[in-house]
């Protein structure tokens, strides 16, 4: 491992990351997994990890607790699959393009962005840079078929400020002429796109073939190989064809026939599965934690599971983060709490990086938070 990183570089097959509990690994899926290749890709991640597989909030797989003999194993055998997957510089599409959009990408940042815009006989592309669909600066739209020119061409802008540079840097020192002059004259001004509503991969999601993608969360991000394989197998079992990860830590069974999503969400709520918009513990984002985690301070993700029981299905969102990073949720949430060399931190509308405003142990931190959600009360220094 070194202290600095070529541009895009992440745990992949060939490359997985040092952990607390072993080696991470990344896989990032470009299309649908057939049911069966996926049911080999939990079969070999309890084989040679340790049977956790994640699915992160841009829609990536994650095998953890891989060793270093048995990570090359682990990467022959996904290769042996043949399943298309992204590397390099992670390239995020809508999970679902003939779902019609309802999955959109609008609130993932990014530092190029594309939308499709304009007629099904006239389409063009509008192009954003720095930020989500809401904060990242527009640059206009661009004709389909120049849109691979386009974003390699801001890229390159981007690249050659340095590895670690990105788009919002660049906006800041230097404003959107930065961009704009390297597309010579091929981006047509329009008015921003208007916003849609939030996706939500949960539940069905009518396809244009007439059937449904059916969508499911792995609680806290995670889950075991064994409960996947046995989705994969029940769904299987009802004619599902396919599955694919999805941003904001879910899965998407798709191919799920209108008589079949009921008894199907009912086997994935079995597995212990969200299949409920409102379950509780979708107002969570906790990271691994100690001990999965060489930096974490607190075990995140079992707090995490000892909250969800105690909140309701409304109400506003909990970051628990082992450590300052805040991995899995960079930026503001309503209350975080961040592991600490003085244990659980507390922090009222800030990031995982920010100063807590007190501490409390671990053993009183369900209580102080419920404390705090119920009755609104600020906290105290």
């Amino acid at each position: 491992m070194t202290s600095t990183a070529p541009r895009g570089t992440c745990p992949g097959l060939s490359a997985p990351m040092l952990t607390g509990d072993g080696l991470l690994a990344r896989f990032t899926p470009s299309d649908r997994i057939a049911l069966g290749s996926f049911v080999a890709f939990c079969t070999a991640a309890r084989r040679h990890g340790n049977g956790t597989v994640e699915i992160t909030a841009r829609g990536s797989l994650q095998v953890r607790g891989l060793t270093s003999a048995s990570a090359a194993r682990f990467a022959a055998e996904i290769a042996a699959l043949e399943i298309a997957a992204i590397e390099g510089v992670p390239v995020i599409a809508d999970p679902l393009p003939d779902g019609g959009g309802r999955l959109h990408l609008d609130a993932l940042a990014a530092d190029v962005r594309l939308r499709a815009i304009g007629t099904r006989e006239a389409p063009r592309f509008y192009v954003a840079v720095g930020g989500t669909a809401a904060s990242a600066m527009p640059l206009g739209s661009i004709a389909v078929d120049m849109a691979v020119t386009a974003v390699l061409r801001v890229l390159h802008v981007i690249t050659a400020r340095g590895p670690t540079t990105r788009a919002v840097d660049i906006l800041e020192a230097e404003g959107i002429n930065a961009f704009c002059s390297v597309l010579d004259g091929n981006v047509e001004t329009r008015p921003r796109p208007p916003p849609r509503p939030a996706a939500d991969p949960i539940g069905r999601h009518p396809l244009r073939d007439g059937f449904f993608a059916l969508g499911i969360a792995l609680p806290f991000g995670h889950a075991h190989a064994d409960a996947l394989a046995r989705l994969a197998q029940a769904a299987a079992a009802f004619g599902v064809g396919s599955l694919r990860p999805a941003p904001d830590r879910a899965l998407l069974l798709v191919g799920v026939r209108e008589e079949s999503a009921a008894p199907l969400t009912a086997a994935a709520e079995q597995l212990a599965f969200i299949v409920h918009t409102h379950d509780p513990r979708r107002r969570i984002v906790a990271c691994p934690g100690k001990p999965a985690c060489g930096s974490g301070l607190i075990a995140a993700r079992a707090l995490a599971a000892d909250l969800a029981r105690q909140l309701s299905a409304q109400g506003e969102a909990v970051h628990i983060s082992g450590c300052s990073k805040g991995c899995a949720h960079p930026t503001t949430a309503a209350l975080t709490v961040v592991g600490t060399e003085r244990g659980c931190g507390i922090v009222r509308h800030g990031s995982a990086g920010a100063t807590p405003n007190y501490h409390v142990e671990p053993a009183k931190l369900i209580r102080e938070i419920v404390r705090i959600i119920e009755t609104g009360a600020a906290v105290h220094a």
